[in-house]
């Protein structure tokens, strides 16, 4: 590799006079550029480019231990429960109720230090709020951790008094695991924000609009995510899931750091280590050839810079910013899988629509909950890397797992996801949504009554379940 030291040793000394007093050789920079790339990149590596690649394979070394601690230690403790919950036909509460429920919900976030991390494996629990539609029944869910269920509970009593709560058991099971199969055929959307988490998506305050001068109505977002919903039929089946973990507020910097970059002021930024290492170089230089050259006759002094002019539109969206950091977030993922019968399979039935719904939430010069991956894949003759998309959705689906295709989750205040997720007001009109009532009594006799039946069952009310006999009468009695 060092062939050509030798060469180096008797070419003419290269030098650059400063003004401060001293000389550079630029021998070495000479002999380098004339190595070949290969060479040079050795060079390079052993001068010091080791030390990137050792951080880089440290730092996955690292996430790797990290994660093989979390799932053999902490998490194969954590016992799941779904709680089915239904809200009264006529109780009036708007989506700020919802949003109270996500706040309160921001009381399970923990911390933990160096040895709970890399030795427990300890991790943040998180929640999944969930819209399913079995056959054409709607049904609002909750799925919790054991240690957070009254937590869940004490959350949707304090808004919806009169709601009730149920533990059913899990729904996901009754699709296969891996395809392809005979009887069955999927579709998953994964959604992503098309912008810096940072710029909010257009929420439920945006959709109230005057009918007077003192009235005012609002246009309930759920109406149009629910009417896909009642488009399923028999062997058809249609899941959604709203992912949400507790975190802190360093998130919120990076809203700060995007309205001072659009107010025309420095941000300042947290380099990593690899950035400083592979910066250093270049600040170097640059500083020596500017002190070299001099100052400039047409830089301004800093101080004389005047603030950036904002028009209408970017001093709205400054605004918008600023109210979403002024709120809690939650690291939160949004997907939404179709399954059914080959013999009915039609994704197009819902799934367009859905995705057309959730367009809703985008407002232009902001941000937007675009379609991030499907279960799809274009020019796959032979489907193979379509069976593996499906295969790793259905699995990260039913896990509810955070994370997939790269993609981990991305914050949403609670005023987003109330209006993504909250239960629908009294006129929206939704057949076959599961609503409690606010007395339950017998019916007249002889009057006909025509029901579904949940396809949902109670935690221990299975039909394989024994039934005890019941105890025979005692004999003699006195009236027989």
């Amino acid at each position: 590799m060092f062939d050509t030291l030798p060469f180096l040793l008797l070419m003419p000394p290269i030098t650059l006079d400063t003004p401060f007093g001293f000389s550079i050789d630029l021998s070495f920079w000479q002999w380098f550029f004339s190595l070949p790339s290969l060479e040079a990149a050795k060079v390079l590596f052993a001068l010091g480019g080791w030390t990137i690649l050792f951080y880089i394979l440290f730092k996955a070394g690292v996430e790797l231990w990290v994660e093989y601690r979390q799932k053999t230690k902490y998490m194969a403790k954590w016992q799941w429960v779904l709680l089915a919950v239904d809200v009264p036909a006529l109780f009036i509460q708007t989506p700020k109720a919802v949003e109270q429920i996500f706040a309160h919900l921001s009381g399970a976030q923990v911390s933990c230090n160096i040895p709970e991390k890399f030795w427990r494996g300890k991790k943040q629990k998180w929640f999944s709020f969930e819209i399913i539609s079995i056959e054409g029944y709607i049904q609002f869910l909750v799925r919790t951790e054991v240690e957070y269920r009254d937590l869940v509970e004490a959350a949707i009593y304090a808004q919806y008094t009169e709601a009730e709560i149920t533990e059913v058991e899990e729904y996901v099971d009754s699709i296969p695991d891996r395809y392809p199969t005979a009887e069955y055929d999927i579709f998953g959307v994964e959604f992503q924000l098309a912008q810096n988490e940072a710029f909010p998506i257009r929420t439920y305050p945006s959709f109230e609009y005057k009918m007077g001068k003192d009235a005012s109505v609002l246009s309930d977002p759920m109406a149009a995510l629910l009417e896909n919903f009642t488009r399923i039929g028999q062997g058809e089946d249609l899941w959604m899931h709203l992912l949400i973990e507790p975190t802190g507020n360093a998130w919120k910097e990076k809203g700060i750091a995007v309205v001072k970059e659009m107010m025309g002021q420095k941000a300042e930024h947290k380099a990593s280590i690899a950035s400083t290492l592979l910066s250093f170089p270049q600040g170097l230089m640059s500083e020596l050839m500017s002190a070299i050259a001099g100052p400039s006759e047409g830089d301004a002094p800093e101080e004389k810079k005047e603030r950036k002019e904002l028009t209408p539109g970017m001093r709205g969206t400054v605004e918008a910013i600023e109210e979403k950091i002024a709120k809690l977030g939650f690291k939160s993922k949004l997907r939404v899988l179709y399954a059914a019968r080959k013999d009915v399979y039609n994704p197009s039935r819902c799934i367009d629509g859905f995705i057309g719904a959730v367009n809703q939430f985008h407002i232009m010069n902001r941000n937007a909950l675009v379609p991030y991956a499907i279960t799809l894949s274009k020019y796959d003759k032979t489907q193979r890397k379509t069976l593996r998309l499906k295969n790793t959705f259905v699995k990260t689906f039913k896990k509810r797992k955070m994370r997939w295709k790269k993609s981990n989750g991305y914050v949403l205040n609670i005023e987003e996801l109330a209006t993504v997720w909250h239960f629908p007001l009294p006129f929206v009109k939704t057949p076959l949504l599961q609503k409690s009532g606010y007395k339950r009594a017998e019916p007249p006799s002889g009057l006909p009554v025509e029901a579904m039946e949940n396809p949902l069952r109670k935690r221990g009310m299975g039909e394989n379940k024994p039934v005890a006999d019941e105890p025979a009468p005692p004999e003699n009695l006195p009236y027989g």
